[in-house]
């Protein structure tokens, strides 16, 4: 099949989730994505992390994040493991690392230590906080971005206290940023046969997800704070709503949807309510609207609403995650996949890629054991050397 990137060789220098996930959309789409481990400190660090283990330094976390990679275990600090890195260099297309903003120069990983190996070489970097500033020695996760960047005191209810998002978002999304980076700038390096370094940090990418509410705040002083039902700052109503059986989140994006809502739940005296009029006036009259709302809503159940609505005016039950992997949908999109595992004989159930070719997902493989591709890449001198 078509896989883009089939041909470009990475050399990752990576652990835990951000550099590994936008590595692996990059996998995943046909590169060779070859991963430094050193085995004195176990390898990737999320071998080690549970509750779901999968053998000797193995777990379902590791697999999340580095399917279809090959392993090298190598020790870059000590001389043959630099010489074999080295080698790598010498034939990759990139060389990527999500260390701490300090490390890549006391490693040497920045493209003035590897140009005279390989002139047309990609040094991507992914940190907390990024290079040549105060904070690039520190330490960041996910959830500390989230802190700073303003995300907690957007989300959640208005009397409750700051509230992060369930997921790791940002670590995907500087993880999406890295890899659109990484590619452009080989893209770049092919034509001129002249590489460069790339930066990418959690800190940028946070701060940069606060777009519009930003622009607003930075132009006009607004303060858009949390509304209630998770309520969308200048759109109404697209907010959280009660359902029969639970909740659901309606959307009226625009005057039509709105417009539709009301005949097709037989309301429509709420299209010439004066507090209902338009948009900016539903807004204002969001208090008095909800239970409107919630008193139609309260009707039928969820999957009843989806079933009515769907395909004309935005809606969709709020599921939980059992459900949402469960959806008849997503099996008719593929987006769930199985791969064989030597430590699961019932193998493993994974996410697809979400990236189609020709309409097509991406082949899916397990992640690799530690050091599984030494002897393949560097030769068996250098595979006995790694144990």
């Amino acid at each position: 099949m078509n896989r883009p990137l089939d041909g470009v060789r990475i050399v990752a220098v990576e652990q835990y989730a951000a550099g590994p996930y936008g590595t692996q959309l990059l996998c995943e789409l046909g590169a060779q994505v070859i991963k430094i481990e050193a085995p004195s400190l176990g390898g990737d660090i999320s071998r080690g992390l549970g509750p779901y283990f999968l053998g000797e330094a193995d777990s379902q976390f590791f697999q999340t994040f580095s399917r279809g990679k090959q392993s090298v275990a190598l020790e870059i600090k000590t001389p043959q493991g630099r010489a074999d890195f080295e080698r790598l260099v010498a034939g990759a297309d990139a060389v990527v690392n999500n260390l701490r903003g300090d490390q890549p120069e006391k490693l040497g990983l920045r493209y003035q230590d590897l140009e005279a190996i390989n002139p047309a070489v990609v040094c991507a970097h992914l940190s907390a906080y990024g290079r040549g500033n105060s904070r690039e020695a520190w330490p960041g996760y996910d959830y500390l971005m989230q802190a700073e960047a303003g995300f907690m005191t957007l989300t959640g209810e208005p009397d409750g206290p700051p509230v992060r998002f369930g997921l790791s978002m940002v670590d995907f999304m500087t993880g999406s940023v890295f890899a659109l980076g990484i590619v452009s700038a080989i893209l770049g390096a092919r034509a001129s046969r002249v590489g460069c370094d790339i930066d990418v940090s959690l800190f940028d990418v946070a701060l940069h997800q606060t777009s519009y509410p930003a622009v607003w705040a930075m132009n006009e002083g607004h303060h858009a704070g949390r509304l209630p039902r998770g309520a969308h700052p200048s759109i109404s109503p697209s907010q959280r709503v009660r359902t029969k059986d639970g909740w659901g989140m309606l959307m009226c994006q625009t005057e039509r949807f709105w417009l539709l809502f009301c005949d097709l739940v037989d309301r429509p005296d709420l299209k010439a309510d004066p507090r209902f009029l338009d948009m900016p006036a539903r807004r204002a009259n969001l208090d008095a609207l909800t239970p409107i709302l919630d008193a139609i809503m309260a009707t039928r159940t969820g999957a009843e609403w989806m079933a009515y609505l769907g395909g004309r005016v935005p809606f969709s039950p709020i599921a939980d995650l059992a459900d949402a992997l469960d959806n008849p949908f997503v099996a008719e999109v593929a987006m769930r996949d199985h791969i064989d595992h030597p430590a699961r004989p019932q193998g493993l159930e994974m996410l697809a890629c979400p990236i189609k070719v020709d309409g097509r997902r991406m082949p899916a493989a397990r992640a690799p054991a530690l050091g599984e591709h030494t002897g393949a890449l560097l030769g068996p001198k250098a595979a006995g050397n790694a144990r």
